[in-house]
């Protein structure tokens, strides 16, 4: 189910992915990732919490950046943390 929230208002033009090439954390240390989010709020890459270090949801906990997508090819669902649900 798709709901609105106030968070998605907020947001502005969808910003350039910083590492597209994958997770920037995981990247930097050598890991691996299951399947990458994107920041709405800064552009910035992790990877999702079926992935060992679950740094998109870790960059919300840092961040406070509520809104990310899935940055999977043919994916377009975006995912507000403080919600918890799709938007």
């Amino acid at each position: 189910m798709t709901t609105t929230c106030e968070h998605l208002a907020e947001l502005g033009p969808e910003p350039a992915p910083g590492t597209p090439e994958g997770c920037e954390d995981c990247l930097a240390v050598g890991g691996r990732w299951v399947h990458l989010r994107l920041c709405l709020g800064c552009g910035k890459v992790g990877c999702c919490d079926s992935s060992p270090a679950k740094h998109a949801s870790k960059h919300f906990a840092d961040e406070g950046h509520p809104v990310m997508r899935s940055f999977e090819p043919g994916e377009t669902w975006r995912w507000c943390f403080v919600d918890d649900t799709i938007v």
